[in-house]
């Protein structure tokens, strides 16, 4: 059986949002429109609002400022391309990272040609964004700077705050991507200066398919919606709600505020594991921060191995090579290569990600997979490129 270590792509379902789920779908009333004045209507309403009021308190946000969507992706394109466009009134220049996930950095993509002009800032190469940096890219028509929380690759965690406080001083929108954090770090809406925050049920456990995109009330909906249709959540995403998906991201939501504590100390006892047993491993690189991180990631690169052969040599894990969103692709990892990795290194970068069923003998399984592989790689270099 496969050891599963890729938690930053999806986390299994919880069995008890299985559970919630299944009693919704058996309800011979909750399957209907919520949307509908009978009672049918009225019940699959009334489990709509349960789950959204259980998301809004572990975010601690009023129920009505989140809209749900199908996930992270939608939810950072409704917040990017609708706030770009719901100021373009005001100016066209707008900021963001070059380590941010794929769904953020195609939305950026597609405003440029729409005419609007992007600042695409470069990390440390520890991957933190100098926030000297930021301040020096902000200009009078700057409308909207997009920053992610838990970087899905390597799990550096940005100084939302600072960032935030920046662009509040300026009236510059903030958007965050969450979808790495919540569920899994702690998230004050009410203290936190962010506008709009994109996050997705499927990242702690809870069921694909169904996300959220908090917008502050402060902002006045400033987005405009990308989708047209019957009105619903206040015409910002319409469509018929899934009421099934929301009662599961309701139920992995207050699992999530239920076993915080434990999951964060139990991922990090499994970081340091993980980390102590490949740290003796010669040529190893950390990618990423070693202190301002989410211990629920690990991402390292080894000189002198060919990136293909070392994930043949780990099939009995499932790990990945960079986001699973982007996988596919033949390229390095462009996160990485924004680090300053060269290409090389960025191609044989392991990502291990771990989550709340992982258990101690999964990592020490890993470590020595891990390991093993690297040794029969480099014992087949030639002699000189072993020096």
């Amino acid at each position: 059986m496969p050891v599963y270590l890729d938690h930053a792509a999806t986390t299994r379902v919880a069995p008890e949002v299985v559970a919630a789920m299944n009693d919704c779908l058996r309800d011979p009333l909750a399957f209907a429109n919520p949307s509908s004045l009978h009672i049918a209507g009225r019940t699959a309403a009334a489990k709509e609002r349960e789950a959204r009021t259980t998301v809004a308190g572990l975010l601690n946000v009023a129920p009505r400022d989140l809209i749900w969507t199908s996930g992270a992706t939608e939810s950072d394109n409704l917040a990017i391309i609708g706030g770009a466009r719901f100021r373009a009134h005001r100016g066209r220049h707008l900021i963001t990272m070059r380590t941010e996930h794929k769904a953020v950095v195609d939305a950026f993509r597609a405003l440029e040609k729409e005419a609007f002009e992007v600042s695409w800032l470069s990390p440390g190469p520890d991957g933190m964004l100098d926030l000297a940096e930021l301040v020096d890219a902000f200009r009078e028509d700057t409308q909207l700077v997009s920053v992610m929380h838990v970087n899905n690759e390597t799990g550096v965690v940005q100084d939302i705050a600072a960032i935030g406080q920046l662009c509040r001083e300026r009236d510059v929108l903030f958007h965050c991507d969450a979808a790495q954090s919540v569920g899994k770090l702690p998230l004050d809406l009410a203290e936190l200066p962010i506008d709009l925050l994109s996050m997705t049920a499927h990242k702690f456990h809870g069921p694909p398919g169904i996300g959220a995109l908090y917008i502050a009330p402060r902002t006045g909906c400033s987005v405009q919606p990308l989708l047209f249709g019957g009105g619903q959540q206040r015409r910002l995403r319409p469509g018929t709600l899934p009421i099934p998906l929301i009662v599961g991201c309701g139920a992995a939501a207050g699992l999530a505020a239920e076993r915080h504590d434990d999951d964060l100390r139990h991922v990090r006892g499994l970081y340091q594991q993980l980390w102590s047993e490949l740290q003796g491993v010669p040529g190893l690189h950390l990618n990423g921060n070693a202190h301002s991180h989410y211990p629920g990631i690990l991402n390292v690169s080894a000189d002198g191995v060919e990136g293909e052969s070392l994930r043949l040599l780990l099939e009995p894990l499932c790990v990945a090579s960079g986001s699973a969103c982007n996988s596919q692709s033949a390229e390095p990892s462009y996160v990485l290569r924004a680090l300053g990795r060269s290409a090389e290194l960025a191609e044989s970068a392991i990502r291990f990600s771990f989550g709340r069923e992982t258990r101690p003998a999964d990592i020490e399984f890993a470590s020595l997979t891990y390991r093993q592989a690297i040794g029969r790689l480099r014992a087949l270099l030639p002699a000189a490129c072993k020096r």
